[in-house]
């Protein structure tokens, strides 16, 4: 899965520390998330889509090997 994270981010301006601080995690997670080496559950996922004003699929997509 890929994700449009780190440029969301950076649209709004903000660190990964700040973000994870409005849904909830650590930086850690969300640097995780943004490397590809975590998938964040449903709800988290809702959460990102909540902060970024957009559709999940916006951000977050299938890979054909996926």
């Amino acid at each position: 899965m890929k994700n449009t994270l780190k440029v969301e981010r950076a649209i709004l301006d903000l660190t990964q520390d700040e973000l994870a601080q409005k849904i909830g995690v650590s930086r850690q997670t969300i640097n995780s998330i943004e490397t590809n080496r975590y998938v964040p559950s449903t709800v988290l996922s809702l959460k990102l889509s909540a902060v970024f004003g957009k559709p999940v699929n916006a951000i977050f997509s299938l890979e054909e090997k996926d």
